[in-house]
């Protein structure tokens, strides 16, 4: 065999096992901190048992909040109760993480989100739809496609697809992939008041791509602020993060 040939065959066994384990490389589901029966909703969906950590209250107006891809949402109830006392809140915990069963991929999660909004629109009718870094990209879609009221996006990028290319440079990615979570598509058709936070040090999702989603909102409907000194996974330990979400609701 010809050095060509082996090299050739070898890229295409990784090209292969990318297209395979990629949803391994994108999800990791973490266990629920927070585990009392009064905290708890299961969603009402077919083909799997999805859990919500809840903090009821009556009143017009809920949040809702999407996680990232190694966050256990639970452990936001108690800072999100504190700072948005007025609000019911509800934390989805995605396929495979925090107890909910089956396994996570885009399709899956965008349809829970949709039944999740659509079952608290029931008794609230003023909700905030809120999403850090991977869940930011399904709270713009559910955004532009339910009533929300509100959007933050924390940490938030133009695309999956865009992120995973930087990565896997010599990769076909755009042929590889299969959640891409293509934010941008979704921006243009967002009319409700939009918050973009950013962490003046995110070393994962790069704050080009974050300025090129605010580009795909129509002009005046998002506004861009960033937390100065804060990292992607420690934007929320700053004194800032909670009063710049309060201020967007």
């Amino acid at each position: 065999m010809s050095l060509f040939a082996f090299i050739a065959i070898a890229y295409l066994v990784l090209c292969a096992a990318l297209f395979v384990f990629q949803r391994a490389l994108i999800y990791y589901p973490q266990p629920r901190a927070i585990d009392s029966p009064e905290t708890l909703l299961t969603l009402q969906v077919a083909d799997a048992q999805v859990l919500v950590t809840v903090r009821p209250h009556d009143g017009p107006k809920a949040l809702i909040y999407f996680g990232g891809n190694a966050e256990d949402v639970s452990r936001s109830l108690p800072g999100f109760s504190q700072a948005f006392a007025d609000h019911a809140i509800y934390l989805l915990h995605y396929r495979g993480y925090g107890g909910s069963s089956g396994s996570p991929s885009e399709e899956a999660i965008q349809q829970d989100a949709m039944t999740l909004f659509d079952m608290v629109y029931n008794t609230h009718t003023n909700i905030a739809v809120v999403g850090r870094s991977l869940g930011s990209g399904v709270a713009v879609r559910l955004a532009s496609q339910r009533p929300a009221s509100r959007l933050i996006l924390i940490t938030p990028y133009n695309s999956l697809e865009d992120l995973a290319a930087r990565q896997f440079r010599w990769f076909p990615v755009k042929w590889l992939l299969r959640d891409k979570f293509e934010s941008w598509k979704y921006a243009a058709h967002i009319t409700v008041p939009t918050l973009l936070i950013a962490a003046e040090h995110d070393e994962v999702i790069p704050r080009s791509s974050t300025d090129q989603l605010y580009t795909h909102f129509a002009k005046g409907v998002a506004s861009l602020q960033v937390i100065p000194g804060t990292g992607h996974n420690s934007i929320s330990e700053s004194p800032q993060y909670l009063k710049m979400l309060g201020a967007g609701l």
